[in-house]
């Protein structure tokens, strides 16, 4: 068992350790975005008002956006060897990075929560024990696998991608047996506001990976090729999460009132009963268990990265990455239990809510590496509040902070929409604003920063992995 489970946390990856191929990202981003939150995604976008035919258009052009630049995360793993986060401390300093690094804390119990209602009715339904204990269950199950960490991680990426596509295809059948596809898209009047709005939902589904991404692309080989890595990301999490949306854009569009608010029971009884209905069962908890692993270790990433930060922690032992996990899963199973008759309704808000805050941060942390560090970072300063990098980068938290700000005029949610949505029509373009003003201000800013822009020593091929953990 010390051969499966994951010794790794926050520190550098060795390169005796590295293994697999690009095509690993494939298979992984594939299998997590093949479920039923992805396919309610794709539903709100018919629900809030868009027509069949351009939701799709709208939701295709919003994953191949945000896939873009999640995948331009992806590709840094490799060459770093390091979780998503610990990079952000280049950035926005040691301790500093701590602020983008609770926010997506938030989004890990948040999407935690989401994803244990939906498979919590699956797991209650295949047991019988009801709704409750499924969530609990099935909350369980997803921190124990966390625990075991990144190869089993990936195997059931693997796994979730072929029993998932295989569900998926045939509710495809048998929803185009209940509707014609003729007539569902028959209807081609454009709304740019619902339009933008499908792009905006899609968009903020990719952008959420952003800060874990790299997670799940670090163990790849440090030669492994960075548009590899990038085509095979952006391919699969765009493939799975719009053939997911899509099913979801055309049954709303097919059975509105039979399919909203009963989406697990509806896709259950399009396949049929019996042994049909116990493999949909099964297939809905598989896919959501996959993406839930992803956020609860996503979320210990984030975690130990932040108190990391403070306390100086070189090291984690079993007991504490167990305990870190836990407070992941207990915080979300919480939000789970009480919000699981209310919370998929704001689900829409919440992505994006989130968005809000991810998109200034994918800008920084991307014009940071590619066109201000170059790809290389000084990974012993990662961890050194008193190194090159920092304590806190307040230059860097201002340009977020603005980032955030110059959004919200164009921001369009229920509990706050901004004074310029109106005149656009309703449209909510926040997320264009999000990714831009942060990405031009900080390069004015930072390239002239001798501190950042200083070539680093190269890593050397045996680096020691205890710079910046154990």
């Amino acid at each position: 068992m010390a051969g499966v489970v994951e010794r790794r946390s926050i520190d550098v990856v060795p390169d005796d350790e590295r293994h697999g191929s690009a095509v690993s990202q494939f298979t992984l981003w594939l299998g997590a975005n093949l479920q039923i939150t992805a396919v309610i995604t794709g539903a709100l976008a018919v629900v809030f008002g868009a027509n069949a035919f351009w939701s799709l258009i709208g939701l295709l052009l919003g994953n191949l956006l945000g896939g873009a630049v999640m995948a331009l995360h992806s590709a840094q793993g490799p060459r770093l060897g390091l979780p998503q986060m610990i990079t952000s401390r280049a950035q926005f300093g040691v301790r500093g990075a701590v602020v983008p690094l609770a926010l997506v804390i938030v989004m890990y119990i948040g999407f935690f929560a989401s994803g244990s209602v939906l498979a919590g009715q699956a797991v209650g339904e295949l047991t019988h024990l009801g709704e409750t204990p499924g969530i609990v269950l099935f909350a369980a199950v997803t921190a124990a696998a966390a625990a075991v960490g990144y190869r089993l991680i990936h195997t059931l990426g693997k796994i979730a991608g072929l029993v998932c596509a295989l569900a998926f295809v045939y509710l495809g059948f048998r929803l185009l047996e209940r509707a014609d596809l003729g007539t569902l898209l028959a209807d081609h009047r454009f709304g740019l506001p619902v339009f933008l709005l499908a792009v905006s939902l899609s968009a903020s589904w990719q952008l959420a990976f952003g800060p874990y991404v790299a997670d799940y692309s670090r163990y790849l080989p440090r030669h492994t090729s960075a548009r590899a890595t990038f085509w095979w990301t952006l391919s699969g999490s765009v493939l799975g999460s719009q053939w997911s949306m899509t099913f979801g854009a055309l049954a709303a569009a097919a059975a509105p009132t039979a399919f909203v608010g009963h989406e697990v029971s509806y896709i259950v009884g399009l396949g049929g009963a019996g042994v049909i209905a116990s493999f949909l069962y099964f297939a809905i908890a598989l896919g959501k268990l996959t993406i839930n692993i992803l956020n609860t270790y996503g979320g210990f990433m984030s975690l130990v990265t932040s108190v990391s930060g403070f306390r100086g922690q070189r090291t984690l032992s079993p007991r504490g990455r167990s305990a870190y996990i836990a407070g992941i899963m207990l915080a979300g199973t919480a939000v789970a239990l009480l919000g699981k008759d209310s919370f998929l309704t704001s689900f829409k808000d919440f992505l994006l809510f989130l968005l809000t805050f991810f998109t200034p941060w994918s800008a920084i942390n991307l014009v940071d590496y590619y066109l201000i560090s170059k790809e290389r970072y000084d990974v012993p300063a990662l961890s050194d509040p008193a190194g090159r990098y920092g304590a806190w980068n307040v230059r860097a938290l201002t340009v977020y902070v603005l980032g955030v700000l110059a959004q919200l005029p164009f921001l369009a949610t229920h509990f706050f929409t901004g004074p310029l949505v109106a005149p656009l029509g309703g449209a909510d373009i926040s997320w264009l604003v999000g990714l831009a003003v942060p990405a031009v201000l900080y390069w004015v800013t930072a390239r002239r920063d001798t501190a950042r822009t200083a070539e680093p020593a190269a890593p050397h091929e045996d680096q020691a992995p205890a710079e910046l953990g154990g």
